[in-house]
């Protein structure tokens, strides 16, 4: 499953994005994803890029976010937790394909600040500059090339400020960690866990994609856990 010699991307089959994939096993995988989200800090890794952007908004201003792909959205409720602690008028789009984990999303939001759209990231139902921020996490590892510099280039058209795109890094010791990490848990989580590895994004090749999606403003941060977060705001230096 992983080209230890030649450090190669393989692309590969998760059935987290299968459109008939059990309901029961997505709510696994969502929660696992949730866990290990909260667990090593990834979640804190998006909040630490938003608060650096935070420095430059002007008291009382309300700021749009949108969120691609945002699974349980367990993410953008992280986000309003810290924004209400910090007296900051922040609202969420949650955007994700799959009917089911949209519809799970949605039974689990208690929050006005927070509205959860079924739509496609290749069809979405928004005009450019809808949003101040345009955000995913966990996403683009799905996709091939092509389809990871569409959604930058989509992220760049969606947001006026900025974009924040967070994913795994593929490394040797991300795979022997996870295959730790999923050794209890149900076969679908062990192979899509195993599967994001393989097909995860070294650096080089996080900025190649970035270059021709065009996103020059942002850049890239490397966090715990073989993970990268490309951030940036327009207007700033690369």
């Amino acid at each position: 499953m992983f080209d230890w010699v030649h450090n190669r991307r393989l692309r590969g089959h998760e059935y987290l994005d299968e459109d008939d994939v059990d309901p029961r096993e997505l709510q696994r995988a969502l929660g696992f994803i949730r866990r290990i989200n909260s667990a090593l800090g990834y979640t804190r890794s998006i909040i630490h890029h938003l608060e650096r952007f935070s420095r430059t908004w002007k008291p009382s201003q309300r700021i749009h976010i949108v969120d691609l792909a945002t699974g349980s959205a367990d993410i953008p409720r992280a986000i309003l937790r810290w924004a209400a602690a910090n007296n900051l008028d922040v609202h969420v789009v949650g955007v994700d394909r799959h009917h089911v984990t949209a519809r799970a999303a949605a039974a689990q939001n208690h929050d006005p600040r927070l509205k959860i759209v079924q739509a496609d990231v290749f069809a979405l139902p928004f005009a450019d500059q809808t949003f101040d921020y345009a955000l995913t996490a966990m996403f683009l590892h799905h996709l091939d090339e092509e389809g990871i510099v569409s959604v930058l280039q989509s992220m760049d058209r969606l947001a006026r400020r900025g974009i924040i795109a967070a994913d795994l890094l593929r490394h040797r010791r991300a795979y022997l960690w996870i295959k730790l990490f999923t050794m209890f848990s149900s076969p679908m989580i062990r192979h899509d866990a195993t599967v994001s590895v393989a097909q995860a994004l070294i650096a080089p090749e996080v900025l190649a994609l970035r270059d021709r999606a065009g996103l020059s403003y942002a850049t890239l941060h490397h966090h715990f856990g073989h993970r990268f977060v490309l951030a940036g705001e327009k207007g700033s230096a690369g």
